[in-house]
C-alpha cells in the first residue's frame, strides 16, 4: 500500500493562499485581470485563490495533457479543453498546481501569448524543480519543493487523491 508522507497542511496551504491573493491584488488593481485555471488539478487551488482575491476577475479554464497515468510526463502535449472567452488586450494569470518539468506550462504559456494578451503571467500552488526542464520564469508561488512525487488538494496520482485536504509526498 502506498505511504503518504505530509508536505503541507491545510492551515499552511490556507496561510500561503492568503499572502499569495493579497500580492495579486495589489499587482493587478485597476487592471482587466483574467485567471485561467490548468484543469483538473488546479481546480481546489483556484477555488480558494479567487475567494482571497480583493480585485475583480474574470474565470476560464483549459486542460492540457502531458502525464496519462503515470508519474512523469509523456512529453506529448494535448489542449483537450480550450478558453471560452477572449483574452485579447488582458491581462492573463495562468493559474496552475504544480510545475515539474516546466513542458507542459511552456507549451500553454505561449498558445496563450499566441491570443494577444496584454501580458502572462503564472501562479502556482507548487513550484517542484526535480525534473524542470523549460526555463520557466513563475510569477507567484505558495510553496517549492526539489523533489517527490505529491498529492492531495486537487493533485492527483491516476486521478486519486485529488480529495485530500493537505499535500503528501507518495511513496509507492
Amino acid at each position: 500500500m502506498p505511504e503518504l508522507i505530509p508536505v503541507l497542511t491545510r492551515e499552511e496551504i490556507k496561510k500561503r493562499i492568503t499572502g499569495i491573493a493579497v500580492q495579486i491584488s495589489k499587482d493587478y488593481e485597476n487592471r482587466e485581470l483574467v485567471l485561467i485555471g490548468v484543469l483538473k488539478g488546479a481546480f481546489v487551488f483556484l477555488s480558494d485563490l479567487i475567494r482571497h482575491l480583493t480585485i475583480p476577475v474574470q474565470l476560464d479554464f483549459v486542460s492540457v495533457s502531458s502525464y496519462g497515468s503515470g508519474t512523469s510526463s509523456t512529453g506529448e502535449i494535448r489542449l483537450t479543453k480550450d478558453l471560452s472567452i477572449d483574452i485579447n488586450g488582458k491581462d492573463v494569470l495562468i493559474v496552475e498546481d504544480i510545475i515539474d518539468s516546466g513542458q507542459t506550462l511552456q507549451w500553454l504559456s505561449n498558445y496563450l501569448s499566441s491570443l494577444c494578451p496584454n501580458s502572462v503571467k503564472i501562479c502556482t500552488l507548487i513550484d517542484k524543480r526535480e525534473r524542470r526542464e523549460e526555463q520557466i520564469s513563475v510569477d507567484y508561488s505558495c510553496h517549492t519543493v526539489e523533489e517527490g512525487f505529491l498529492v492531495g488538494y486537487g493533485l492527483d496520482y491516476a486521478e486519486d487523491y485529488r480529495y485530500l485536504p493537505g499535500i503528501y509526498h507518495l511513496k509507492l
